[in-house]
């Protein structure tokens, strides 16, 4: 599983599974044991703003936070995606 970044945000891992490279670009933000049903899911727009697709154990409060960190790192976020996937933003 892809990390963008090896530290966490909020406490979890952001990372992608290199078989969901096939959608746009999106991150899912991992617990410790980088489930898939305890991860939230964001969308990233080409401006670095995210919709989020999937809660998981996600609260209000780290949704926030990491909706933040992806919005003030989408670009270099954007450089790791691309090395897996062809796919572009979301709504692009």
């Amino acid at each position: 599983m892809p990390k963008y970044y090896q530290f966490k945000v909020a406490g979890y891992y952001l990372d992608f599974t290199s078989f969901c490279v096939v959608e746009c670009m999106h991150v899912h933000a991992s617990d410790k044991k980088m489930t898939e049903t305890g991860s939230g899911k964001f969308f990233v727009k080409q401006n670095g703003d995210s919709v989020l697709k999937q809660k998981g154990r996600l609260n209000d409060r780290e949704i926030g936070r990491i909706q933040k960190f992806i919005k003030q790192n989408y670009r270099d976020m954007y450089r790791v995606w691309s090395q897996y996937s062809d796919e572009g933003f979301y709504e692009q």
